[in-house]
């Protein structure tokens, strides 16, 4: 729903944003909104590289991330009013950046080892099995009816390793576990962003029009609540309109498309019925397969779906609690070959990893629930 900026983008090629319809998403046609995000790394980037620059000596290069993700983008499933992020981040950064961080005194970017795990082990005929356990679980489960001057409250935590390239030198390096806050109206039309390091401490609107004056149209990569609830319910016919909007996408139709429902059911709040029929949806993908342990970035170990992307070696993991199938959290490791530049992420590195701590609906912006994180 809202930019996680903290979640990587899939490994393997740049993904560069579209803004629906008018807009290109991804490297071919209409993915998550990134021209909001790419814009909003880019000033953090920026802010990064010249105070790296500022402390260096003279003849040294700026500091830039580099590898198969950039650790402030991710694939993220955000409302139409994150369009407003980007003018407002703007004014964050530089906020934050005066107070000393950016790498500098105060700064929550972690210069630490990455973060590792051992590689679950993977069957690839037990998904379509847990799926149909899963979703007979979800089904039981129904959340809050929101109303219209309700917010929807997501409540999270994350951190992700990138390789970082300072002159000709490479490191690895992990950012910190960071909670982060978000709230979105039921139609898209306003939220607030709390997220360390990659907003103010107060947070950032997600009001607004675009920056050409429109308001977004929501669609499957940027929906909101209302959007969701009218989505088709079957899973054959809402799989093929999955296929059919993430057409030309991401690392293969099957990859994205897995994908795809892993956002919609880590950074959205889907109806019950949705829900059930995106667990069921996700059986039918080929390459889908259960792994026997994994561990989100609460550090609650659980059961996992998961899919391998070919192209980056990287796998994307859904991961549930063993006896409740409840919903934790998700990841991405590194299980084959090697990615980042100089091939610095090796197997067993935890590119990304995330917990949904809380999820539920609240009377105001900005109201945190007595279980929030």
């Amino acid at each position: 729903m809202n930019p996680d900026l903290s979640r990587p983008r899939p490994a393997g090629r740049e993904e560069h944003p579209l803004l629906p319809p008018f807009a290109e998403r991804d490297l071919p046609a209409g993915r998550h909104q990134f021209h909001k995000e790419r814009l909003m790394a880019q000033i953090h980037e920026d802010l990064r590289a010249a105070d790296t620059a500022a402390r260096a000596p003279a003849q040294a290069a700026p500091a830039r991330v580099t590898g198969s993700r950039n650790p402030f983008l991710r694939r993220a499933v955000f409302v139409p009013a994150a369009f407003a992020l980007a003018g407002a981040l703007a004014v964050g950064f530089l906020s934050y950046a005066d107070r000393g961080a950016a790498d500098g005194p105060g700064s929550t970017v972690a210069t630490g080892p990455a973060l590792t795990t051992r590689i679950g082990t993977a069957d690839p005929k037990g998904a379509p099995q847990l799926l149909d356990r899963i979703s007979l679980a979800s089904a039981s489960v129904s959340g809050p009816a929101v109303r219209a001057d309700q917010f929807i409250y997501i409540g999270s935590k994350a951190a992700n390793t990138y390789v970082k390239t300072v002159g000709n030198k490479s490191t690895l390096v992990s950012l910190p576990l960071h909670v982060r806050h978000q709230w979105n109206s039921p139609d898209g039309t306003k939220g607030w962003l709390i997220e360390p390091g990659n907003t103010g401490p107060e947070g950032v609107t997600l009001a607004g029009p675009d920056e050409k004056g429109n308001t977004p149209t929501p669609y499957l990569n940027a929906p909101t609540y209302n959007y969701l609830a009218a989505l088709p319910t079957d899973p054959d016919v809402l799989l093929r309109r999955i296929y059919e909007e993430t057409k030309g996408m991401g690392n293969g139709p099957d990859q994205e498309a897995f994908t795809t429902i892993g956002d919609l059911l880590r950074s959205s709040y889907p109806p019950a019925e949705l829900t059930t029929a995106l667990y069921k949806a996700a059986a039918k993908i080929p390459g889908v397969v259960t792994v026997d342990e994994a561990v989100d970035a609460a550090g609650r170990s659980g059961v996992a779906v998961a899919r391998l992307d070919e192209h980056s070696g990287q796998r994307v993991e859904w991961i549930f609690d063993r006896q409740t199938l409840t919903f934790l959290g998700e990841r991405s490791v590194q299980v084959q070959g090697e990615s980042g530049e100089q091939g610095l992420i090796k197997p067993g590195t935890v590119v990304y990893t995330s917990a949904v701590m809380t999820r539920t609906v609240v009377d105001g912006i900005k109201e945190l629930p007595p279980t929030a994180p």
